[in-house]
């Protein structure tokens, strides 16, 4: 895996964690004794990877001063800016020194999944895009109704739960989609996904059974900083 490029995107604005991320970038957000971005970094480096670029933006001066080149963790880190937000799938444009494979990951994850297996998996079938999926449930807090044309009652259910496959946020590549993301214009994921498929390329889904939260919620991430001090070493092993 050191020879595979990793993105990490770092420069959202986290708005939906405000108050704290108004001074505070959300990749630094504290689990445990250390931000978030540094167990993912440290994850990393447990399953092989060695080339990081932090894509950054919101409050980039902080994440650069805590992280520098990545020496104190055993990496090599380098960093592209954004003039103006590009999405999350727009500022890949930005990275120099893409591999034929590489992984593009949120900053902010909570997760057990083996990074290197997704992507030697992802290598194995050829996929121009592989998407990291987990199974999440979702509760509906009050009565549901499927209702006819004519107002006739069909179903009630209370409180039902749903459950959808939902996006890591973790997504390895080939390089041939660089042919798909135009020079420093807006483009998330979402779009470059769909984007791919109309176009004929593979795109496949890649479950594993892990852990995951995504830290963007307030209650996500009081959970996350739960999880961690109850089962850190499920999260960092070398611990």
């Amino acid at each position: 895996m050191k020879d595979i490029r990793v993105v990490i995107l770092a420069g959202g604005k986290g708005t939906r964690l405000k108050p704290y991320t108004t001074v505070f970038p959300k990749p630094l957000m504290p689990i445990g004794e250390m931000p978030i971005l540094e167990v993912v970094l440290r994850q990393l480096k447990s399953f092989g990877f060695k080339k990081i670029t932090l894509s950054v933006n919101h409050l980039a001066d902080l994440l650069q001063t805590f992280f520098g080149d990545g020496s104190k963790f055993g990496l090599d880190i380098t960093y592209c800016m954004e003039d103006k937000p590009l999405g999350t799938a727009g500022s890949i444009s930005l990275v120099n020194d893409i591999t034929e494979n590489f992984l593009v990951m949120n900053g902010d994850l909570l997760t057990t999944l083996d990074y290197g297996a997704m992507v030697k998996e992802h290598i194995k079938s050829a996929n121009v895009a592989t998407i990291g999926v987990f199974p999440r449930k979702v509760k509906i807090d009050f009565g549901v109704l499927d209702v006819a044309d004519n107002g006739e009652l069909m179903a009630y259910r209370e409180k039902p739960e749903y459950e959808y496959l939902v996006s890591m946020g973790v997504n390895a590549f080939h390089k041939s989609v660089l042919e798909f993301i135009p020079d420093k214009q807006y483009l998330d994921i979402p779009t470059l996904m769909m984007n791919l498929k109309n176009a004929g390329k593979q795109v496949l889904a890649y479950r594993s059974e892990c852990q995951w939260l995504d830290i963007g919620r307030p209650d996500d991430y009081e959970r996350a900083v739960e999880l961690f001090e109850q089962s850190r070493n499920e999260y960092l092993e070398e611990d």
